[in-house]
């Protein structure tokens, strides 16, 4: 058995739900507000704890709220659990909102640049990619246009082709493969497939059971912010 290079122990996290209608009535009652903040939490996990193997396909399935993003966002470093631990070891890609450090007024080609750099690639890596990543997302005669100019799901492929090209040890996807039509969808997958035969460690949220049975090896279920079951796939444990 391989050591395992994401390991979440007894992990817990919360939002407080602020309710206060300005600074006047947040300054004025304040120690009532404190009070009502610790009260008013929402607990979008509670006390869960597996661990992924090196070269792992482990996916993570559930109905809308029940903590799936919330998981990656920990395992990617973006959240931090109230308590509990998240360890993780090898070089993150993480595929959570695909975008998200686009700069509108960029081009898509500036942007690929200012994408890479934040995922951990030097400027000379991005440019020596650059082509693959273009030719990647199929957007090639609209990449010296701004970014504002881009739909959504042009900006969710440029985000998935730069971020796939990281040469990641760890590859979080978060529900990305609803963009874009069936063929760069199974585009995706097949991208995903040959990160696995490569010993890439993958986990990857999705709503679709298919996906993750031609995917992955080990799948949890997630039901109102805790692990409901664990299964191999064709194989409940």
């Amino acid at each position: 058995m391989s050591e395992p290079v994401i390991i979440v122990d007894h992990v817990s996290k919360f939002f407080s739900l602020h309710y206060a209608s300005g600074i006047k009535e947040l300054l004025f009652h304040l120690p009532t507000y404190i009070k009502e903040a610790k009260r008013k939490r929402f607990f979008a996990l509670n006390d869960i704890s597996f661990k992924i193997e090196k070269g792992e396909s482990f996916g993570i399935i559930g109905p809308n709220g029940a903590g799936k993003s919330t998981i990656l966002g920990l395992i990617a470093g973006v959240l931090k659990p109230n308590s509990g631990k998240v360890t993780t070891k090898g070089r993150i890609a993480p595929l959570l909102e695909l975008g998200a450090g686009f700069h509108p007024e960029l081009t898509g080609r500036e942007n690929i640049i200012l994408n890479a750099i934040i995922l951990g690639m030097t400027k000379n890596e991005a440019q020596s990619k650059m082509d693959r990543i273009i030719d990647f997302s199929e957007l090639k005669d609209f990449i010296d246009q701004p970014i504002r100019t881009y739909s959504s799901g042009m900006i969710a492929r440029l985000g998935f082709s730069v971020a796939v090209h990281v040469e990641p040890e760890i590859l979080l996807i978060d529900e990305i493969l609803a963009v874009g039509d069936t063929k760069f969808q199974e585009k995706c997958i097949n991208k995903m497939m040959s990160f696995k035969k490569m010993g890439v460690t993958i986990i990857f949220v999705t709503h679709s059971r298919d996906q993750i049975e031609k995917i992955c090896e080990r799948v949890i279920v997630i039901e109102k912010s805790r692990i409901q079951k664990i299964e191999k796939i064709g194989k409940k444990i």
